[in-house]
C-alpha cells in the first residue's frame, strides 16, 4: 500500500470531501465548453493525507539538506519571508484594482525599486520579468532598441564568453542577435586580445558574468568594458552570482550598462520547481527611457498631510509591457523582507559569508580533487570530477554517489570548458559543520572512486529510485499523468 498510487487506491463510494450547496444560480455550459469527464479517484481524506505526505518525504529541498547547486544560489527562505507575502493587504490583493486602493502595495515596489538601484549602483530599474532568463531577455532587447533609436542598426554581433551561462547565447539569438564567443585566458579571465578581435562596428554588446561561472572575480574587469564601450557597444552584467558582491561591488559604478537581478537566488525568494522567478532589470541612464512599462513611480509628492501617492510611469521609449500585471508580487514581497532584516550593514555580510564558505570548502577538498583554475574563488569553485587513476569514473558518477549521503548533487558539466566540471556553491547561510560533512563525502568518494568504483557506478544505492535513463527521458517524453486503465 505503501507503494500505491493515488488511483490504485481508489475504492468505489469513498469520499474524501463533501461540496457544500451551490450558492450562485446554477448554469448549463454550452457543449462547446464542457470538457470530457476525467476519471477521480475515490479516497477518504486519510489516504490522500498519507499519500501526499509520503510524497513530499522523498522530494529533496532546501529545507531538508544542502543544495551546492553552483550559479543558482540555493540558499535557505527564511520563514518570515512567507509571513509577510502571505498578510491579507498583499496576499488578497488583485492587480487590476484601482491604484488608489493598492498604495501600500506600489509603495513596497517603489522602495524595493530604491533599494536595488542602491545595492547595484544603477539609475533606473523594472521589476516586471518573470525571472533571471527573462531579465536577460529584456536587457538584450533594451540594447537592441538603444541601437536601433541612434540608427545603428548595423550593430547586430553579441559577444559571449565561452564559459558563459546557456541563456546568454539563448537570450541573443532570440532577439536577432549573431553570437559570437569570446575565450577565456589562463586565469579564468576574459581572453583581452580574443575580446579586441571580434570588437567592431557591428558589435551590440557584450554579456559578461562577474563572477564568472569559474567563480571567479574578472581580473580585468575595467579593460573589458572599456574595450567593449570604445567600439560604441554596451555591457550587459548577468547578475546570476550578485550575491558574491552585495555591499562590496556595484556592477553599475565599474560601467556595466544594463543588469538582471534574480531575486530567487540572491534575495531568497523561492527558488526551484519551476518558479515563481522575479528578474528586475536595472539599467544605467542613458538606458532609463527604453525600460519596460508602466514602472511605479510617485505621481504627487509627500506633503504635511499626506504621504506620498504612487502610481505607474511610462517610459519614453519603452520597448513594451513585458510580463502581465507588474510581475510577480509575492516575489516582491519576499525580496523586500530579506533586505529588510539583514539592512545596510548586513548585505554585505552574505557576499562575505558567501565568499568564506566557499573558499573554505574549496581548501578542504583539493587534495583529492583538482581545482579548474587556482586561483581564489568567490562565491563558488569548479572542481574536475575524474582522475586517471579511476579512468572509469565521471562527474555524473560522483553526482549520483554524493545522493547517497543525503546530499543534492552540485552542477554537472558546467561550465562547458572544464573537463567533467562540478560547479560547487555553498551559499552563505550554511554552516562550518555542514560545509565539513559536504567535504569528508567528497573526500570519501574519491577514496571509492579508486578503490570501489562500481559503487559509483551504480549509485544512487538509497534513493526511492536508482539511477534513471536521462537520455531515455529526454528523448521519450512522457506529458501526460498515467491512468490505470480500469478507471478509462
Amino acid at each position: 500500500m505503501a507503494e500505491s498510487t493515488i488511483f490504485e487506491i481508489s475504492s468505489p463510494g469513498r469520499v474524501g470531501v463533501k461540496y457544500p450547496k451551490c450558492d450562485v444560480p446554477e448554469y448549463e455550459l454550452p457543449k462547446t465548453l464542457v470538457r470530457k469527464q476525467l476519471p477521480m479517484p475515490e479516497v477518504s481524506e486519510l489516504d490522500v493525507i498519507r499519500h501526499f505526505t509520503r510524497l513530499s518525504k522523498m522530494n529533496y529541498s532546501i529545507d531538508s539538506g544542502f543544495y551546492p547547486l553552483g550559479s543558482c544560489t540555493m540558499k535557505y527562505n527564511p520563514k518570515i519571508n512567507e509571513v509577510t507575502a502571505r498578510l491579507p493587504g498583499f496576499a488578497l490583493t488583485h492587480p487590476l484594482q484601482p491604484v488608489d486602493t493598492i498604495q501600500g502595495n506600489l509603495a513596497l515596489m517603489f522602495e524595493l525599486q530604491d533599494w536595488l538601484l542602491e545595492i547595484s549602483g544603477f539609475s533606473g530599474i523594472t521589476l516586471q520579468p518573470a525571472a533571471g532568463a527573462h531579465g536577460e531577455y529584456v536587457g538584450v532587447m533594451i540594447i537592441r532598441a538603444y541601437h536601433d533609436d541612434r540608427g545603428e542598426k548595423n550593430r547586430r554581433k553579441m559577444l559571449i564568453p565561452d564559459s558563459a551561462h546557456g541563456t546568454n547565447p539563448a537570450s541573443s539569438a532570440m532577439s536577432g542577435f549573431e553570437v559570437v564567443p569570446v575565450a577565456t585566458d589562463k586565469n579564468g579571465n576574459v581572453d583581452i586580445e580574443s575580446l579586441k578581435s571580434v570588437c567592431d562596428e557591428n558589435v551590440a554588446g557584450l554579456m559578461l558574468t562577474n563572477p564568472n561561472t569559474l567563480g571567479l572575480f574578472e581580473q580585468n574587469i575595467l579593460e573589458v568594458i572599456h574595450i567593449v564601450h570604445d567600439a560604441g557597444g554596451l555591457v550587459y552584467g548577468d547578475g546570476a552570482n550578485l550575491n558574491a558582491l552585495l555591499g562590496i561591488v556595484r556592477p553599475g559604478d565599474l560601467g556595466i550598462d544594463i543588469m538582471h537581478f534574480n531575486l530567487h537566488k540572491t534575495f531568497s525568494t523561492p527558488h526551484g520547481g519551476g518558479g515563481p522567478g522575479s528578474g528586475p532589470v536595472g539599467v544605467s541612464k542613458h538606458l532609463i527611457d527604453f525600460l519596460p512599462s508602466p514602472i511605479v513611480g510617485i505621481i504627487e509628492e509627500a506633503s504635511e498631510d499626506f504621504p506620498p501617492y504612487y502610481g505607474f510611469v511610462e517610459p519614453k521609449k519603452s520597448i513594451g509591457r513585458i510580463k502581465s500585471f507588474n510581475g510577480h508580487f509575492g516575489m516582491m514581497v519576499r525580496a523586500y523582507t530579506f533586505i529588510s532584516m539583514y539592512g545596510k550593514e548586513g548585505i554585505r555580510k552574505i557576499a562575505e559569508g558567501a565568499v568564506l564558505n566557499a573558499n573554505y570548502l574549496m581548501a578542504l577538498v583539493q587534495d583529492k580533487y583538482k581545482v579548474a583554475i587556482k586561483r581564489p574563488c568567490m562565491h563558488e569553485f569548479v572542481l574536475e570530477g575524474h582522475w586517471s587513476t579511476a579512468p572509469d569514473i565521471h562527474a555524473l558518477d560522483i553526482a549520483k554517489r554524493l545522493m547517497d549521503y543525503n546530499f543534492h548533487p552540485p552542477t554537472n558539466y558546467f561550465p562547458l570548458i572544464v573537463p567533467e566540471a562540478l560547479m560547487i556553491e555553498p551559499t552563505e547561510t550554511e554552516s562550518k559543520e555542514t560545509l565539513e560533512n559536504f567535504a569528508d563525502a567528497l573526500l570519501k568518494i574519491a577514496d571509492e572512486a579508486k578503490n570501489e568504483p562500481q559503487l559509483l557506478k551504480e549509485a544512487p544505492h538509497n534513493t526511492p529510485v536508482g539511477r534513471l535513463d536521462e537520455v531515455k527521458a529526454a528523448k521519450d517524453l512522457v506529458l501526460c499523468c498515467w491512468i490505470p486503465d480500469n478507471l478509462n
